[in-house]
């Protein structure tokens, strides 16, 4: 996983007064947990945003008061209106200590059934794992070379693949094509897509039943 370098101010002041002061400074207010005690600090607007708005998951040494710190992003909060970086929460990495982080899912490959006429659909921008930092990705990559129409790719299709512990649900459909006005199916595809849909059907309905109970 790639390195990048941050530096930070330790905050003096913690409150709602105090961020808003930072912000209007072009600073965004930070905190990080994991280690022995949380830190408050605030980092450049943006030096922050070039570590926010990237494909990958970057390991980040993190400077605060003389300080290092390694770490990695956990949860960024923007502007409701403007989507300017309003917090950012980071998890400090200790060696062989696991940690929760969403990791960007990356398609490499044409699929068979997308040559074919299909529609290629992405449920899982990013997928949930449970992993020491040593084991960390910069992003899952997954090729979809050979998914036909009425194929998917779920969760557990991953685990074996990547050795990673995934949070999200085995059965979960990262990504499938799917039928679409003139594709052109064999036997075995039109097979797999009518089970295909058929299935979705079948999990929709207790959805419509719960809706119509309440």
């Amino acid at each position: 996983m790639k390195e990048v370098s941050l530096s930070g101010s330790i905050r003096q002041n913690v409150g709602k007064k105090d961020a808003t002061a930072l912000r209007n400074a072009g600073l965004v207010p930070c905190v990080l947990y994991g280690g022995a005690k949380q830190i408050h600090f605030s980092v450049n607007h943006i030096a922050m945003e070039k570590l926010v708005y990237t494909a990958s998951v970057n390991i980040i040494n993190i400077e605060v008061d003389g300080k290092a710190h390694t770490a990695i992003i956990q949860e960024i909060q923007h502007h409701p209106v403007t989507d300017r970086i309003r917090h950012v929460d980071f998890i400090e990495l200790i060696d062989n200590k696991k940690v929760k982080i969403e990791i960007p899912v990356v398609l490499e490959g044409r699929s068979l059934g997308v040559l074919n006429g299909g529609k290629l659909s992405q449920v899982y921008r990013k997928l949930k794992v449970f992993a020491a930092p040593s084991q960390l990705p910069e992003q899952i990559k997954i090729d979809i070379s050979d998914l036909r129409i009425g194929g998917s790719i779920r969760v557990r299709d991953l685990i074996e693949k990547t050795g990673l512990d995934f949070l999200n649900a085995p059965s979960a459909v990262v990504c499938s094509v799917k039928m679409s006005r003139g594709a052109v199916l064999s036997a075995e595809e039109e097979a797999a897509a009518e089970a295909a849909e058929a299935g979705e059907a079948a999990s929709a309905e207790p959805a419509a039943e719960a809706e119509s109970a309440e």
